[in-house]
């Protein structure tokens, strides 16, 4: 056998080399186009669905929201497992499809059957779905640094100038956000206060929401033009928050500041 292997090879030296030329090109081919991984992906092919429900127990998060939403989702085409964790105000569900589905294709057939389920969930219930990204995508570190600028300052650089820009480049799924301080307006509620004026903590929460928007009004004809009328409500500072009215006594005025 390895002598007519030889004298085949000997008597079609052309054939033989032109052979292994196409190998050698062949390979060298693989060698610079097979995309390489430092830390290889071999994560399941998931989609993972958060759902925030504050101040519910476990139990409850369980029975209303993880419960309904595991036995819908395990009836989509190519799942092979569903798992779920309830937590206190919190619910997380790992959809878990096999690895011939697209995870994009995965994605929107979620995304349509919560959209299907959203009105047999408790009120003011939005489930959402987590990044179209796996946990080796974690790829960079990065800090927001300025001198004479406070941790608020930093933060909002950070969340409406810097993540805008990173999220634009190609294969950015999620930017996140972690430390400084968020900009928020707290309002402390003195209970002697409100039992003084006879005013329930939920008018205070009702007022303040109110105030906070833009309302669209109609439009004044003259001269041949239109004035659009808006009303212009949002809060920007906390004086605006202090203005805000929430009941009144004999005709005067209660402010969230009283």
């Amino acid at each position: 056998m390895i002598d007519w292997l030889i004298g085949v090879s000997v008597r079609n030296r052309f054939l033989v080399i032109a052979f292994f030329a196409l190998v050698a090109g062949w390979g060298y081919w693989a060698l610079v186009t097979t995309p390489i991984d430092a830390i290889p992906d071999l994560s399941d092919n998931q989609v993972i669905v958060f759902t925030d429900w504050p101040g519910r127990s476990p139990q409850e998060v369980e029975d209303q929201i993880t419960y309904p939403l595991t036995v819908s989702l395990q009836g989509l085409p190519g799942v092979r497992v569903v798992r779920s964790s309830s937590a206190f105000g919190f619910s997380m569900i790992n959809v878990i499809f096999e690895d011939s589905v697209d995870l994009y294709f995965a994605r929107s057939r979620v995304l349509e059957r919560l959209n299907l389920l959203t009105k047999a969930l408790p009120s003011a219930v939005v489930p959402t779905l987590g990044p179209d990204a796996t946990g080796v995508g974690h790829v960079f570190w990065y800090t927001v640094e300025g001198q004479g600028q406070s941790l608020r300052e930093l933060r909002a650089i950070q969340d409406w100038y810097i993540r805008y820009q990173l999220n634009s480049v190609p294969g950015v799924a999620e930017v996140a956000s972690v430390g400084g301080l968020v900009r928020q307006y707290q309002v402390d509620v003195d209970p002697k206060r409100l039992r003084a004026f006879k005013i329930p903590i939920s008018a205070v929460v009702d007022a303040v929401m109110r105030s906070n928007r833009n309302v669209g009004g109609n439009v004044v004809e003259g001269s041949g033009t239109w004035s659009v009328i808006r009303g212009l409500g949002l809060i920007e500072s906390a004086r605006d928050l202090e203005q805000v009215v929430i009941g009144a006594d004999n005709g005067v005025p209660i402010f969230v500041r009283q």
